[in-house]
Parts: C-alpha cells; structure tokens; sequence
C-alpha cells in the first residue's frame, strides 16, 4: 500500500519590487551555471509567478493578475483540456481546490466539445469568448504542492562509485538503476507531479505535455536531487558540467511510439515515477536507447526535430535500439549525444495512471569529454 501524503500548498514565493522576467533569468542562468541549484530553483518559482500568475497562485486575490509581454500565448488542445479537468476534479476530490473549481471544469468541456470536429490533434489559439471563459485558468498556474526537501533523498541501492564504474565501462556510455531515490522520496515527488498544474506546454504529438524548470516544475526536492546527484557522480557529472534543464513528461495513457532524437546536454538523467501496476506493458513503455550519437556538426533542430534526417542516418548504419522496460523508480543514465525515444505505451486510464517521467540534463554535448 503506497503511504499517503497530506496535501500542502507552497508558500508564496518572494517577489521584490521592480523584478522582472529578464532580471529573474539572469539570476536563474547564473545560479544554474555556479551550481547553486537551491538558489537556482528559488529564481525559477519567482520567474513562474510572475509569468503564469492565476487570481489563485502565488497567492489568492479578487482580480485576474496582467501577465507581462513575454508569457506565451496559449494554444487550446483537446489533450491538455482532457488533463487539466482530470487534475481539477482529482485535486477537488482531496480538498485542495474548491467548489468554484466546478464551473470551471464545465467551461473546459465546453470548450473541448467545440474542439471536437477538429479531431484529437487539433491546435486553435485561444482568443474571443473562449479567453473571456477559461483565459483566466487555462495555461496558468493554480496550485504548486510544497514539496520540501528530505533527509535522504536517494535509496541505499546504489552507490555512486560502483554506478560511475559500470557507466565509463560501457561504450557508448549508458548504465541502468533501480530503486533510484528513497521511498520519501519518490513518493514526494510523485505527489508534486499529480498535484502541481505546472503541466502548460502541450506542443507535443499524441498528448504529451511538458513541465519545465522556468514554468514551475520546480521545488527544493527535485533541487536537492539534482545537487546531492552531481556530488555522488563526480566522475560523470561533478562541476564540470552543470545542470542545464530539469522537465517532466506526461503521457496520454496510450500513444504510440515516438520518433528518435538526442539532447543538447553532456550527461541526461532519466528517471519513471508512476507505479508499476499502472503499466500494462510490463516489458515495454520505458525507453529505446540507439547506440548513435548525434553528429558533431549537427544544429540542435537537426538531432532533436530533425525526424526524417534521423531515421536515414539510423536505417544507414543499421541501428537497432536497446529497449529498457518500463519500472517504477527506474533510472536511466546515459551519454545525451545518443539518440533515443519513448516507445509505444499502454498504461491504465485514470488521471493517476498516466505514464510521467523526470528529466536532468546537465553540461553541453560539445563539451562532454
């Protein structure tokens, strides 16, 4: 039986007079940079509340807060409509968020039932009555659960010197590890990921929908992960490459597989959080890992977007991906030049059974070695 955890709201965070989103990044940039990622994650919640404030967060009020000109202006899609009414009646349903909350779930079905004609991966932006309706809501942020760091944020499974050993062994360099963090842990952060509507980038095919460092996927547990990991790797991470991007995914329960791509970053940390039961594919839905790196001279949008262009280098080199099954607290360390992709997955329907996944990136693929 999985222990329950009382719901907590975050407290506010501190926003100085006079701060801005340029200034607030310039702070977060620096702190990543330096490795003063408790400071750096601070930076990250002040920059999400002043560009994704709701009349709810980062603290209650009468009047819709004016977001400042660079907030993104959101697209409506069907996925994230689907998601964020789910999230609203599950955090209705432990008190979090109140009966004013039901209106708003009708509007949002309102406005998914005029989406229909358009089909599943329709993307309409948001203006006119729909913004008069749900602009206030949609693509902001309504609750962030605090989530504080713990006393011991990994498992006592693993030790970083044998983890770092059977990493620089393997070639190209890749190592898997279970029971990666605590039970504390894991089950903090898997309540963060459930409770927190911080899931606003829906840019993604079949339903998926980001969580970043800067959009409020942040708080001093996945902070202090972050830290204590870069000091227990110091051969494979250590300062000499500093975390460069945190994200969550979440999946539609069933999709299926994605196309291949690599990252910007030296070293990628990826690690599952949603409970082995909620998988009905136990031999799958974790991740095919290529043993091909991304081409030196290549630009970003060609190894991370550049679909076509992958699957002809992959197909003339005859590469066959390492599939790594799905597993509840599952990490997977590996070089982040390589190409890799989710495969098809096919987990139980309910808002708590969909497929999330945490991402670490850190150092620069041109500077890896």
């Amino acid at each position: 039986m999985r222990r329950k955890i009382a719901p907590r709201k975050a407290p506010p965070p501190r926003l100085h007079r006079g701060a801005d989103l340029r200034t607030i990044e310039q702070g977060l940039d620096h702190a990543m940079q330096e490795g003063h990622l408790a400071a750096a994650a601070e930076e990250a919640v002040r920059y999400a509340a002043l560009r994704r404030a709701s009349r709810w967060y980062p603290v209650a009020r009468v009047e819709d807060p004016e977001l400042p000109p660079r907030s993104p202006s959101p697209m409506l899609t069907p996925s994230k409509l689907l998601h964020d009414i789910a999230q609203f009646q599950y955090l209705q349903g432990r008190g979090i968020l109140g009966d004013d909350f039901t209106a708003i779930i009708d509007q949002y079905e309102m406005v998914l039932e005029g989406l229909a004609p358009l089909g599943e991966a329709a993307r309409v932006p948001m203006s006119g009555a729909v913004r008069a309706e749900i602009g206030h809501v949609y693509s902001r942020i309504v609750h962030v659960r605090d989530t504080p760091r713990v006393a011991r944020p990994f498992s006592g499974a693993w030790t970083g010197g044998a983890l770092e050993d059977a990493y620089l062994g393997e070639r190209p360099n890749v190592v898997v590890v279970d029971d990666f963090l605590s039970a504390e842990a894991i089950d903090s952060l898997r309540e963060f990921c459930l409770e927190s509507t911080v899931w606003l980038t829906n840019r993604y095919d079949h339903g998926r929908l980001g969580a970043f460092f800067r959009d409020g996927f942040s708080c001093p547990l996945l902070a202090q992960i972050a830290e204590e990991l870069r000091a227990a790797l110091p051969r494979v991470i250590g300062r000499r490459h500093p975390l460069r991007q945190v994200w969550g995914f979440k999946y539609a329960n069933t999709q299926p597989c994605l196309g291949s791509h690599a990252d910007f970053a030296a070293v990628n940390v990826n690690f599952w959080i949603t409970p082995d039961e909620a998988n009905l594919d136990p031999g799958g839905g974790g991740l095919h890992l290529y043993d091909v790196a991304a081409p030196r001279d290549w630009t970003f949008d060609m190894y991370n977007r550049g679909g076509d262009r992958i699957r002809e280098l992959l197909a003339s080199l005859g590469a066959k991906p390492r599939h790594i099954p799905y597993r509840h607290n599952r990490a997977v360390i590996f070089d982040s030049d390589l190409f890799h992709a989710t495969p098809a997955l096919r987990f139980r329907s309910g808002y708590e059974n969909r497929r999330v996944n945490v991402t670490f990136l850190y150092g620069d693929r041109l500077n890896d070695h």
